[in-house]
């Protein structure tokens, strides 16, 4: 059981870097952007094939799957920017897309990577640690240097004008920035982070997978929503910016401990789709029920007043 729990917060926590990515789209943009799905596996899959094929230092090869997941963010803003395709159907059509462009960088469905040294394996024979020890310490420590660069991102003059683009678009355009542009960095700068976490993944679990991104939307969705759901429930109600990345990072780990103790009490492991889809029904409609009954209370106390 212990030994599950640990799999789940190393997996959270490389999971949760894709989470932060589908956090600027989703609650900065208000767009629930598909092509994370095919972006996280682009970025396991480039990666998989530079060190397979190629021979390619670990390290650079995360990078490369990286940068592969901002040529595919690119794509889909230039299909919602400059053709005026719908945000989520470009996304659709980037995520499509792919698919084929997935299966023709691997060749086959699968690359494995036992027999190849990744960054984890080679931490753990340098220090001596378990390999699941390395990927939570070097998951977390690729965690706080994108929040802290994330945080000082949103903070510069490009980073304001994507939060403004976001909050109201319009009023944006109005005041001269350019939210064609914005919405280009956002998607680019989104899905490099959705390819890195498919890299990280990818040398993590030893092998790269052609349907290893499908519902990442869904678990992005649900950590995000899991961490804003335990940011309200807190004593202080965590509202900055920099707290509501870290909830995101957080949310991820609290799925994937779901998932797994779902998984250890006996259930199914073909229904995980059913539990992800009801751990957001669920998360997204507590904070409703809650501020109805707070709302409720307020009432009934100037009642009695």
């Amino acid at each position: 059981m212990l030994l599950a729990m640990q799999g789940a917060v190393s997996q959270g926590i490389l999971w949760g870097v894709m989470v932060l990515g589908v956090f600027i789209t989703y609650k900065l943009l208000d767009i629930a952007d598909l092509t994370c799905d095919g972006s996280l596996a682009l970025g396991g899959c480039v990666c998989a094939i530079l060190v397979v094929q190629y021979g390619c230092n670990p390290w650079l090869a995360i990078g490369a799957g990286a940068l592969a997941g901002v040529v595919a963010g690119a794509v889909t803003g230039l299909l919602h920017t400059l053709f005026s395709i719908p945000a989520i159907l470009a996304g659709i059509l980037t995520q499509i897309s792919l698919w084929s462009i997935n299966l023709r960088i691997m060749g086959k469905s699968n690359v494995p990577l036992l027999k190849h040294e990744t960054v984890f394996s080679a931490i753990s024979a340098a220090t001596g640690l378990p390999q699941t020890t390395i990927t939570i310490v070097v998951g977390t420590a690729f965690a706080v240097a994108i929040v802290a660069g994330l945080y000082w991102f949103f903070g510069t003059e490009i980073g304001s004008a994507l939060r403004a683009t976001g909050n109201n678009e319009d009023m944006s355009r109005a005041l001269g920035i350019n939210t064609s542009f914005t919405k280009m960095v956002a998607l680019m700068v989104s899905n490099g982070l959705v390819g890195l976490s498919g890299a990280l993944i990818c040398q993590s679990q030893k092998y790269a997978d052609i349907g290893m991104g499908t519902g990442a939307i869904i678990i992005g969705l649900a950590a995000i929503v899991i961490g804003e759901v335990l940011g309200r429930l807190t004593p202080g109600k965590l509202r900055s910016f920099s707290s509501r990345l870290i909830a995101a990072v957080v949310g991820s780990i609290v799925y994937f401990l779901i998932r797994a103790i779902v998984l250890q009490l006996g259930m199914d492991a073909n229904d995980m789709k059913l539990l992800s889809a009801c751990i957001v029904a669920v998360a997204l409609a507590v904070p409703v029920v809650w501020e109805r009954y707070q709302l409720r209370r307020s009432y009934a106390r100037g009642g009695e007043a």
